[in-house]
């Protein structure tokens, strides 16, 4: 086959496969392997990997290297049939997985992979590993079929990866999305007892990632309550997640009332207590003697007074002062922006696992 006959045909087979193609794709579209060893002689192509090419006129990228040996796992399918079922082909896991998500700082040293069927390689460079994948446990990254995140913290976790490098995934994760942390819960549920902790534990062996993380309860209320910056902001941002209509019906709803009752009854006890010496102070100079039912009295008088105090104007006065302590926050943030958004996402998590 001619030259320039051959390449219009690799052109657009490698087309939707970034640049790349197979020596069995090609010779299923007539262009045999001594053509592609000749073309790549010429420099029209690249070898990647045992009987993967790359087109030369493609350009190169950071995971060329994991496309190549995805597509030299099963090379007599193109990508678009093999994503049509993804759990029952290849799929990225481990710490491929966590570079292919971006998470983490986990040096991948070779490309693992599960596959539904036992398989082997004697190249150092590939790792397969057996596994019969649930279809919510792939999804798809950067083109490739790939763990999500919860199975990829658990496969580490079954790997006895460190915690501390398992944390580092679990937390620049939960800076990006809601984790599901009851499908994350279960797939953990297995390897607690490996960690001393009781069997099935899934939740705790949970709850030691996250404190490993910072993103427990604890850390995050000290780190967000030391900073004005960061208070402000995930106010802001816990604020901003409610529509008008929320807002509404939050203004006038049976929650607003609980807390204003709430508030009045603190703010009466606090005024009562205030009182009380006072008038206890004054009997006692005039040399009164203590009136029956003055506590009920005193109590009668601090509800009252409360009950006039959280007028529209005192919450409209806590509305400006909030406003103003955003406004200087956010003006300081600076170049701390970033990491105070961090903690926001880490707190949407904590909330995240606190409401499961």
């Amino acid at each position: 086959m001619k030259s320039r006959d051959a390449m219009r045909i690799l052109d657009e087979l490698s087309a939707s496969q970034w640049g790349m193609l197979t020596t069995a794709q090609a010779a299923a579209h007539g262009v045999p392997r001594l053509d592609l060893s000749r073309l790549s002689q010429a420099g029209h192509l690249e070898r990647l990997a045992y009987g993967v090419y790359r087109n030369a006129g493609a350009p190169s990228e950071e995971f060329e290297s994991l496309r190549a040996e995805w597509l030299a796992a099963d090379p007599s399918h193109t990508a678009e049939q093999r994503l049509l079922d993804v759990t029952g082909g290849v799929v990225v896991m481990g710490q491929s997985a966590t570079s292919l998500h971006g998470v983490g700082d986990l040096a991948a040293d070779r490309h693992e992979f599960s596959t539904p069927v036992r398989r082997q390689t004697q190249r150092t460079a590939v790792s397969y590993r057996w596994r019969q994948l649930d279809r919510g446990d792939v999804t798809i990254a950067r083109g490739l079929p790939v763990t999500t995140i919860e199975r990829t913290i658990a496969d580490l976790v079954q790997d006895r990866t460190d915690l501390s490098l398992v944390a580092g995934v679990l937390q620049d994760a939960a800076q990006r999305r809601r984790l599901n942390t009851d499908r994350l819960t279960e797939l953990l549920a297995p390897f607690a007892p490996r960690n001393n902790l009781r069997k099935d534990d899934g939740a705790a062996l949970l709850n030691r990632l996250t404190a490993i993380a910072g993103l427990d309860t604890a850390s995050l209320v000290e780190e967000i309550s030391s900073s004005e910056t960061l208070s402000a902001l995930v106010a802001a941002n816990s604020l901003s997640r409610f529509t008008h209509v929320d807002l509404s019906d939050a203004v006038t709803g049976p929650a607003t009332q609980k807390a204003l009752r709430e508030f009045n009854e603190s703010v009466a006890r606090s005024v009562q207590q205030s009182m009380a010496p006072v008038l206890e102070a004054l009997a006692g100079s005039i040399e009164m003697p203590r009136m029956d039912g003055l506590d009920v009295t005193l109590a009668e008088m601090a509800k009252q007074v409360s009950l006039n105090l959280p007028t529209q104007n005192l919450l409209a006065s806590f509305g400006k002062e909030w406003a103003a302590s955003l406004t200087t926050a956010v003006a300081t943030a600076g170049a701390d922006l970033p990491s105070a958004k961090k903690f926001i996402e880490a707190a949407r998590h904590v909330e995240a696992v606190a409401t499961s």
